[in-house]
């Protein structure tokens, strides 16, 4: 597999591709200023996607999402909360919500890896 080490605009100027071919020939990596200014903004646009995030679950989703984290069915959270199965459901669609996932497996994770319980 083979990774790029540049990236150049069209440019009229031939030294620009020249150059750009000597950086690289040389270990280097060219990179056009207006580029450079793209990667750095996905850069740090990802790091602030990815600082941890403060998750206000009420104590009832912290118990449903601790049961789920053990592994337990909508109807045995139900059964050991004294909860009826819809209000269970209710509740995880609510915790879905407030962690921004789809599915049980990425809220465990996500509870998991934010120590959410």
């Amino acid at each position: 597999m083979r990774w790029a080490s540049g990236y150049v605009l069209k440019s009229p100027d031939p030294e620009i591709i020249l150059q750009a071919v000597k950086d690289v020939a040389n270990g280097g990596a060219h990179m056009s200023p207006t580029i450079a200014v793209k990667v750095f903004q996905m850069f740090q646009h990802q790091f602030v996607r990815a600082q941890p995030t403060y998750v206000e679950l009420t104590d009832r989703e912290r118990e449903i999402l601790g049961c789920m984290v053990k592994g337990m069915s909508y109807k045995m959270i139900a059964d050991a909360c004294f909860l009826s199965y819809h209000t269970v459901h209710w509740h995880v669609k609510n915790i879905y919500e407030k962690l921004h996932v789809n599915s049980a497996p990425e809220a465990v994770a996500k509870a998991i890896n934010g120590k959410l319980v």
